[in-house]
């Protein structure tokens, strides 16, 4: 089913990638709703997403996110491990399952494994028979504002 090189996508995410192709389609939407109740909560210095998180507008429910990358400028920038918030209300799973899969499977990756993550991986999750295509372009934009978050930070 997959058609992402497992070699491009961090070990994490690459598990989670199989995880979906291990089970049928109905099974994919079950998995995403699991996923959404794993979702971390957001830390204090977030509390006011609105004001401090990009909104992620392709999103059919609200979703903000927050891409913190560590270490300091002289430190080789493809090393500094990236860090993901995010904001989604509970009765939005669906987004909030995007949303774990993303931190599950990035955050605390080097910025250059992050950067190297295809931009279509998520096809591989197999939730196109599960989730409308609109859906999908959430994620689609959840990956590339992370993407330019962190390009932005180096």
């Amino acid at each position: 089913m997959s058609s992402t090189d497992p070699g491009t996508l961090p070990p994490e995410l690459a598990e989670l990638v199989d995880d979906f192709a291990d089970v049928g389609p109905k099974d994919r939407l079950q998995l995403l709703l699991e996923l959404s109740r794993e979702l971390p909560d957001l830390p204090e210095r977030y509390a006011d997403a609105a004001d401090t998180m990009e909104q992620v507008h392709e999103c059919q429910s609200p979703l903000f996110l927050a891409v913190e990358v560590e270490g300091s400028r002289d430190q080789d920038a493809g090393d500094r491990p990236v860090h993901l918030f995010f904001s989604a209300p509970p009765e939005a799973p669906t987004t909030r399952g995007f949303a774990s899969i993303m931190h599950t499977g990035l955050d605390g990756q080097p910025a250059a494994t992050v950067l190297d993550v295809p931009d279509d991986f998520y096809t591989d999750l197999g939730l196109a028979e599960a989730v409308s295509p609109l859906r999908l372009r959430g994620i689609a934009a959840m990956l590339a504002r992370i993407k330019n978050q962190v390009r932005a930070a180096l």
